[in-house]
Formats: structure tokens, C-alpha cells, sequence
């Protein structure tokens, strides 16, 4: 599996998905350049990804800051299992997120789940592994999939961004459906985290803000 969060990598996949649809050549001339963005995988990625479910990209990231600055809860399984309870006030996560990191820290504790093996796993597999734990959904999973594995052929279709991004970009009707969106990107396939950069960088141009979602 070529990696996306090398910069080779992600150009050529990006020259690639171009030659594939032309379509989308006016989408990357207003996105610009594309950088991979890259997060620790393991427990600290999920966690940040985690904090960031249905919130926007700078209420995300204050609270990330927040929970990153109390030692080793954010990133270390253990540690957050010896906080989580009195340990995490003031940093903003809600009742539902302590409570999906537990669960999530206590799996990683009790070798039930084991993130390094999930990523090598055929994407629908992945996911799959991942959303057994309650509070883990499809964007989560593929979101972590991206940011923190570097997975070359994901699209996040419940992303609100990508659903606004690509209506937009190729004139299709307006508040297109996860299932609907699901089927344009399956002609994107096996680019697809390249053609959801594109897409994110094109709704971040467009509405001048970072619009990645970790």
C-alpha cells in the first residue's frame, strides 16, 4: 500500500486521478497545491480524531490542545485509563468522547484491538474492525484511515466539506447524500484519499479556511 503522506506518493496519485477524470483539473487549478497532513497513528491519532467528531476544525483544535497538555492521557492508552474519570475537567470533550476513548484505551489495554494490524486490512475490513466500538463511525474510521495510516483510497462521504466541495465543483444538485457522493467517488477509485484532499483544499480556497478536518 503506497502511503499518502508522502509527498511523491500524492502527487502521483493526484497526476493520476486527473488523467482519469479531466473533470477535475478545473477543481485542482482554484485548490492549488496539496500537502499531505500527517498524524501519529496508534492511540493518539484515534483520539484526536475522536476529539474532532462534529465539530469544526478550530473548536477541534482547542480541544486537542487542551487534552494534549494533560501528560500522557492523550496519547498513551494506560495513562488515560488513570485519568479519564476526574483527570480530563476543562478540557472540553463531551461525556460520549470520555467515554469512547475508554473504550477504545481499554481494547487497546486488553490487546482486543490492535491499531497497527487494522490499518493493513482492506479498507471495508478496517472500518469494519473499528466501528465495533460504540462512538467509532464510518467517518472516524475513514478519517483515521487517512490522516493517521496515510490510506490511498478512502473519501469520508458523511464529511459535510466533501459533500459541499464536490456538489459544487461539478454542478450536481445541492446536499448530495452519503450514497450518492459514495457512488461519484467509486470512479476515483484507487485514488480516492487524493481526489478527498482535492476536494478539501478546493472548499478551503473557496471559503478561505482550512477546511481538513484533523
Amino acid at each position: 500500500m503506497q502511503n499518502i503522506h508522502q509527498q511523491a506518493v500524492l502527487d502521483a496519485h493526484l497526476l493520476q486521478l486527473v488523467s482519469h477524470d479531466p473533470r477535475l483539473e478545473a477543481v485542482r487549478q482554484v485548490a492549488g497545491p496539496l500537502h499531505p497532513r500527517m498524524h501519529p497513528s496508534g492511540f493518539e491519532g484515534l483520539a484526536r480524531v475522536i476529539c474532532g467528531q462534529q465539530l469544526s476544525v478550530a473548536s477541534a483544535g482547542a480541544i486537542w490542545q487542551r487534552f494534549s497538555e494533560r501528560g500522557d492521557a492523550a496519547r498513551d492508552p494506560q495513562a488515560y485509563l488513570l485519568r479519564y474519570e476526574t483527570g480530563l475537567e476543562g478540557v472540553g470533550l463531551s461525556r460520549s468522547k470520555i467515554l469512547t476513548l475508554q473504550r477504545v484505551a481499554q481494547a487497546l489495554g486488553q490487546g482486543q484491538l490492535d491499531l497497527d494490524a487494522v490499518v493493513g486490512l482492506p479498507v471495508a475490513q478496517a472500518i469494519a474492525a473499528l466501528t465495533q466500538y460504540k462512538g467509532i463511525g464510518p467517518w472516524t474510521a475513514e478519517i483515521y484511515l487517512m490522516f493517521c495510516a496515510g490510506h490511498p483510497d478512502v473519501f469520508p462521504v458523511g464529511d459535510l466539506a466533501l459533500q459541499k466541495s464536490v456538489s459544487q465543483a461539478l454542478g450536481l444538485e445541492p446536499g448530495i447524500k452519503p450514497a450518492a457522493l459514495a457512488r461519484v467517488a467509486s470512479a476515483w477509485a484507487p485514488w480516492r484519499s487524493a481526489a478527498a484532499l482535492l476536494f478539501w483544499r478546493y472548499y478551503g480556497v473557496q471559503n478561505r479556511k482550512d477546511a481538513l478536518p484533523v
